[in-house]
């Protein structure tokens, strides 16, 4: 029994593993035949892929040789684009400069508005209208400095080379050409010298009232305040100070602005570079002239006193900036020490300081300068009795202004 039994069992094992043998052979059989198809089929499809990849190749080639590859139409096209937004950036540029000086501008009027309330003072007449004055676009406003004494400077200027009346205000409103006389209040003010001035602008109409209290030794401060005032309430090209004792030819004077309209920061006159006085007592002298370095040192440059203009930009900037603008004594100085540091065209231009004596003959070469005066007096010397001789013999003719397009 012992031995029968042993041999069933072992009969039994060997039954179950020739079965199982058998099943795992057909099983790594299926598994042979699965794996064999994936192997076969990944070629096949890497042949596509190549040839797929060729294909597009070759198609490449045939537009590249036949000069339509989309790709270098589409940087061609981008490139075109970024010359053509390059080529519009000057005018972008030059619109948010204009956005930006005109917000400076209506900034100035509030400023200037504030202020006189602030202060208690009588608000002008033009800055009461500041909406209808800002609509017109002017080429130029030219303040003549004067001061109470100067009466008759004023009407020697009327006579000769400012228009006056209807004349006057054609000019204004045809040529765009502005012309006040340029005064403060006197130290008492409503005193019988405000008085006077408000009898004489009554009657001609061409007097520009500044909040400044007169001074000869203010004049650094009354610049300040008109291009600050005359920004506020004119929109101009340009903007001139000149003194009443200097001839002017407006029309010669307004084409030579008008030539230089495209450039944003312009400073035009009659360049120099003087010595620092430092001794007291003598006319011009210079109570700060350490700042200017050693004893016998020069200005740096700036254009003289008796006429110059700048700018619709940097009249906007002395606006904004006039509280903290620091004031020398004399005030040519001062103005051309404002723009140290900007970026500024300096233009020396000397038809604007010619001579009382060769003004003449300039004019009959053709050559008719800006404005005429003595250096030896800083303006024509005795200028009420020789502004009328000046003006015959240095005009620049009674039609140039009629005919003159700026």
């Amino acid at each position: 029994m012992g031995w029968k039994s042993k041999g069933l069992e072992s009969n039994t094992k060997s039954f179950v593993t020739k079965k199982w043998t058998l099943l795992l052979c057909i099983g790594c059989f299926c598994a042979g035949m699965l794996f064999s198809d994936r192997m076969w089929t990944v070629p096949e499809a890497e042949d596509k892929v190549v040839s797929l990849e060729t294909g597009i190749k070759d198609e490449r080639l045939k537009l590249v040789t036949e000069g339509c590859d989309p790709i270098q139409k589409d940087v061609k096209r981008g490139s075109k684009n970024i010359v053509g937004e390059v080529s519009k950036t000057p005018n972008a540029i030059q619109t948010l400069d204009k956005t930006i000086s005109n917000l400076e501008m209506e900034l100035a009027t509030a400023r200037a508005m504030q202020e006189s309330i602030i202060n208690g003072s009588p608000i002008s007449d033009d800055l009461k209208i500041p909406e209808s004055s800002g609509k017109r676009k002017y080429l130029m406003v030219v303040g003549i400095n004067t001061a109470f004494s100067s009466r008759k400077r004023r009407d020697s200027v009327r006579a000769t080379w400012m228009p006056q009346g209807e004349e006057r205000k054609k000019l204004e409103e045809e040529k765009g050409v502005v012309m006040r006389f340029v005064i403060g209040h006197s130290a008492t003010s409503g005193g019988i010298l405000d008085r006077a001035i408000e009898a004489e602008d009554r009657k001609h109409g061409d007097i520009l009232r500044l909040e400044h209290v007169e001074g000869y030794l203010e004049l650094s401060a009354k610049t300040k305040t008109y291009f600050a005032t005359a920004a506020a309430l004119w929109d101009a090209d340009f903007y001139v100070k000149v003194d009443d004792d200097v001839h002017v030819n407006i029309a010669t004077l307004g084409a030579t602005l008008a030539r230089h309209r495209s450039k944003p920061r312009v400073y035009i006159g009659c360049m120099k570079s003087g010595p620092v006085l430092a001794q007291k007592g003598v006319r011009y002298h210079e109570p700060e002239y350490w700042k200017f370095g050693e004893e016998g040192n020069k200005y740096f440059r700036h254009a003289t006193g008796q006429l110059y203009a700048i700018s619709k930009d940097l009249a906007s900037y002395i606006s904004i900036n006039q509280h903290v603008l620091h004031k020398y004594a004399n005030e040519d100085v001062s103005l051309g020490s404002w723009f140290i540091g900007l970026d500024v065209d300096h233009i020396d231009d000397r038809r604007l300081c010619c001579g009382t004596t060769d003004c003449e003959w300039k004019a009959q070469a053709g050559n008719i300068c800006v404005a005429s005066f003595d250096w030896t007096c800083s303006g024509i010397c005795r200028s009420v009795d020789r502004m009328k001789d000046v003006h015959r013999r240095c005009g620049e003719g009674k039609n140039a202004l009629r005919t003159a397009t700026f």
